[in-house]
């Protein structure tokens, strides 16, 4: 082969290549920048950098939440609608602490960013803590009714390290009357113990809720 083609050979792979390597990371002023633009709700600073300067599901150093989950803790709308708009956004990814998206919309009592968050796929039932746990403990009947109408286990457990927690007994810890009242119309079972051996009733009554400790025993 001529060297004048070998050589214009190689320049072309060579531009290939560039187009199709990764992004250099970005410095820590750049993530910085975007995770402060998620909280403020600056929807135009995070349509420029995210996927281009910060990747989509990077955790925020401070906190260790992912944007979306940060955007929705957040109250920041404008952001969160950019980010379900953006093809590399994870709905699954996870806070450090084990927090996605939908549990963290259930926990904010947002419907508005439930809905939209499941119109665009996001998992219902995980292992271990669920967004129906979040929507009893916050006491949010609506939504609590809608993830169940979307196949939400019922009696999901929580993690065994924090002590294998129905929806049901988070409900009746934080006196969640009307929720509580929902499982158990849905068919939330009374009598599953978490690990101190306790029933929802018996949450309920040590929490000083003996309204809710008597309809949990009465709906044994």
């Amino acid at each position: 082969m001529p060297i004048r083609r070998l050589l214009a050979t190689s320049l072309l792979f060579a531009v290939m290549a560039s187009a199709h390597a990764a992004p250099p990371p970005p410095s820590e002023q750049q993530v910085t920048a975007f995770f402060r633009a998620v909280q403020l709700d600056d929807a135009d600073t995070v349509r420029t950098m995210v996927g281009a300067v910060v990747n989509a599901n990077e955790l925020n150093p401070l906190g260790g939440e992912p944007p979306l989950v940060l955007a929705i803790r957040e109250g920041s709308r404008e952001v969160v609608r950019e980010l379900l708009r953006h093809p590399g956004t994870d709905l699954e990814r996870q806070a450090l602490n084990g927090n996605t998206a939908l549990m963290m919309a259930a926990f904010k009592r947002d419907e508005d960013v439930v809905r939209a968050l499941l119109a665009k796929g996001a998992k219902v039932n995980q292992p271990g803590w669920t967004a129906l746990h979040y929507a009893a403990a916050s006491g949010d009947e609506k939504i609590a009714q809608l993830l169940i109408e979307r196949g939400a286990q019922i009696d999901a457990l929580s993690p065994r390290a924090s002590g294998a927690f129905t929806p049901l007994m988070l409900a009746a810890r934080e006196g969640q009357e009307s929720t509580a009242r929902l499982l158990l119309a849905r068919g939330a079972k009374v009598g599953l113990k978490n690990t101190e051996g306790h029933t929802a009733a018996q949450i309920a009554k040590q929490a000083g809720r003996e309204k809710l400790a008597d309809e949990l025993r009465i709906g044994r």
